[in-house]
């Protein structure tokens, strides 16, 4: 029997809370943004590699994130001195690379579920959460979990510095709406890091913390204008914005349209949008359509919160 397991895109940062805030998300006409592995018994360890963006990654399968998350699932079955099968793994990448949606923690998150479902879920949350993390630390040389956390469990959420809890769920606000524009082009995540500065002012480093508490705050108290009147990024955005072409223009007029927020997702390229009605969510999707995107891999979709995250594709 194969099984099929899908991981949803995320949104980390949301702007005041880089590296510790990552919220799924998921388009409202179904459209399957994310990445699929699919497993099954095989008489050797095989990866296959489909989709649209599947010529983005290594040629080579052992040189695929997800022929590594094999790997380091076998080596955590044999310390549990557990039987070990030979697999088919096929990765179904929907996900463009470089995208600031979390392409890298989709392949990852999809790979070990699936995995995990194969073995009867051998292996707790925790223990898989912490797997997740360590292959996300492979791809981009450091630990953090914005991407892997929400993909896996669904939601938005916030990392906590205690490796026992990893992370927490915060409340999101209902009847919100995230555009996510993807302009078809790629940054790399590490470009996009080198970019940033490595000492902040202490001024800046008070608005920062201001501005995740108040927002950590607005969402228990389900004050949705409060939570996204500080949802400004002072830490990553005035440095990584020349890298988006368009994107300090498409901000302004979102902004002069009154949506609640706009920003950068993860490292970028992609920008979100929240509204806070369908109607408006639209017609900033049709306009970033027009005056975003940059070439015919671009995309947009409306999205809502993916409360779910990573699971099953019906058989």
């Amino acid at each position: 029997m194969t099984i099929s397991v899908f991981a949803p895109a995320s949104i980390g940062n949301l702007n005041v809370g880089f590296d510790v805030l990552g919220l799924a998300v998921s388009p409202i006409d179904g459209t399957l943004l994310g990445d699929i592995v699919s497993i099954e018994p095989a008489q050797e360890n095989k990866l296959i590699v489909i989709g649209e963006f599947a010529n983005k990654l290594p040629g080579k399968p052992t040189d695929n994130i997800v022929w590594h998350c094999l790997v380091l699932y076998n080596q955590a079955l044999e310390k549990a001195q557990q039987p070990i099968q030979k697999v088919q793994l096929t990765l179904d990448k929907k996900m463009p690379v470089g995208s600031g949606l979390g392409s890298s923690a989709c392949s990852v998150v999809a790979a070990l579920v699936a995995l995990n479902e194969f073995y009867l879920e051998y292996f707790d949350e925790k223990t898989l959460l912490f797997m997740m993390g360590e292959m996300e630390a492979k791809i981009s040389g450091s630990l953090h979990y914005d991407n892997v956390a929400p993909c896996y469990l669904g939601g938005l959420k916030l990392m906590v510095p205690d490796q026992q809890v990893i992370c927490r769920d915060l409340p999101q606000f209902e009847n919100c709406y995230y555009v996510m524009a993807y302009p078809g082009i790629n940054v790399s995540t590490k470009a996009a890091r080198d970019v940033l500065p490595t000492k902040y002012s202490r001024a800046d480093a008070i608005t920062f913390s201001q501005n995740l508490a108040t927002f950590v705050d607005a969402c228990h108290r389900n004050d949705k204008e409060q939570a996204f009147s500080v949802l400004t990024d002072i830490i990553a955005e005035p440095y990584r914005k020349h890298l988006l072409p368009k994107f300090e223009q498409s901000k302004t007029y979102l902004e002069e349209q009154g949506h609640l927020a706009i920003g950068i997702s993860g490292s970028g390229p992609t920008l979100f949008c929240v509204s806070d009605s369908l109607e408006k969510a639209q017609d900033a999707a049709n306009w970033l359509k027009e005056n975003y995107l940059q070439t015919d891999l671009g995309f947009v979709h409306v999205c809502q919160v993916d409360v779910a995250g990573a699971g099953k594709l019906p058989s």
